[in-house]
């Protein structure tokens, strides 16, 4: 078993390792990390968020996601500015790091490596995505001072390539234009080349991850009680659309596992530490560093939850008694994990 563990965990932090190490030996400087960054953002990930909601399932499940979702991050976003008024923030910006989830960068690299395919975790990006351009954007700015207009919102939507990935996939995929295509005789070739530009997709991210992490002992206590913050409201929140979900649809597996993927991943921190020079919003150093450094710790909760899934799920395979233990006090019922003996 650990062997098959080390055979899904170890790429994932090599791949983190030769990042960092690349940043520690000056492999290539900030401007090749910008570089790696546009690839990625400008040509490999809209072209995964265009399969992935190509082939999405388009129905009420998604639906009431996208609703769930969106209200959920609302309600993340108003604890903060709650904790603001009340004086127990510990950053006035503090409230836009305990609301929406690094998706593209990270989420769907890790349910990609968990679960083989990242369409599945469609159906549960596109309410915090729609949310990340539309009410975070604005109390953000709102936040800073700025004016919010719709103009700049939907400027800054179609304005970022993969927004448009992500549109001409729902398109596709909704309208049944993506079917027909893929069900013809160019179906293999399309599917082909849609691999081949996604393939390095996860490596680079991981490597960009890696290369990112940053840690100092100094800002140490005000990102834990921001990370703290965060998990506990994630946490909710888990639990109450996973519930409401599963009493309406029934229980899907990789559904609760791109729900959790989500909710203990990342901030979405591209609009709040390192905006394109025209959206920058407010950005002093020291509030970058604390964007950071709460981003570090944050991927390395990311990645344990990634090994702890693992190791999980190789336990259920082996129908051990423990797996009837752990599955008691996870996410895994009990009633769905099909062990021998144990029902």
């Amino acid at each position: 078993m650990v062997i098959k563990i080390l055979e899904m965990a170890l790429p994932v932090l090599i791949m983190l390792g030769l990042g960092y190490f690349c940043k520690a030996k000056n492999v290539f400087d900030e401007k090749g990390l910008l570089g790696l960054k546009a690839f990625i953002s400008n040509i490999t990930l809209p072209v995964v968020l265009f399969n992935a909601f190509l082939c999405a399932e388009y129905n009420a499940k998604i639906v009431v996601l996208f609703v769930l979702i969106y209200v959920g991050y609302l309600l993340a976003i108003g604890t903060g500015l709650l904790l603001n008024k009340t004086g127990k923030s510990c950053s006035v910006f503090m409230p836009f790091l305990l609301a929406s989830a690094e998706g593209g960068m990270l989420g769907y690299a890790l349910y990609g490596l968990i679960t083989g395919t990242q369409t599945g975790f469609a159906a549960v990006d596109l309410g915090q995505t729609v949310f990340a351009y539309t009410a975070f954007l604005a109390l953000l700015k709102m936040t800073d001072g700025k004016k919010v207009t719709a103009r700049n919102l939907l400027g800054n939507m179609f304005s970022n390539k993969c927004f448009w990935g992500m549109l001409l996939g729902i398109i596709c995929g909704a309208t049944g234009i993506g079917k027909l295509v893929l069900n013809s005789s160019v179906g293999g070739i399309v599917t082909s080349v849609i691999s081949m530009i996604a393939a390095p997709t996860s490596a680079i991210v991981l490597l960009v991850v890696g290369y990112e992490l940053n840690m100092k002992r100094e800002l140490m206590k005000k990102v834990l009680i921001t990370v703290v913050t965060r998990l506990a409201i994630m946490a909710v929140l888990l639990v109450a659309v996973s519930a409401i979900v599963t009493g309406i649809f029934g229980y899907d597996k990789e559904l609760e596992v791109a729900l959790m993927v989500l909710y203990s991943g990342t901030v979405y921190h591209s609009n709040v530490c390192r905006p394109r020079r025209r959206q920058r919003i407010c950005f002093d150093d020291a509030f970058g560093q604390y964007c950071r450094h709460d981003y570090s710790v944050c991927v390395y909760l990311g990645i344990l939850y990634y090994v702890g899934n693992i190791f999980i799920e190789k336990l259920r395979e082996e129908n051990d008694l423990l797996v009837a233990f752990m599955c008691r006090f996870s996410y895994i019922s009990i009633r769905t994990s099909n062990l021998r003996g144990f029902r």
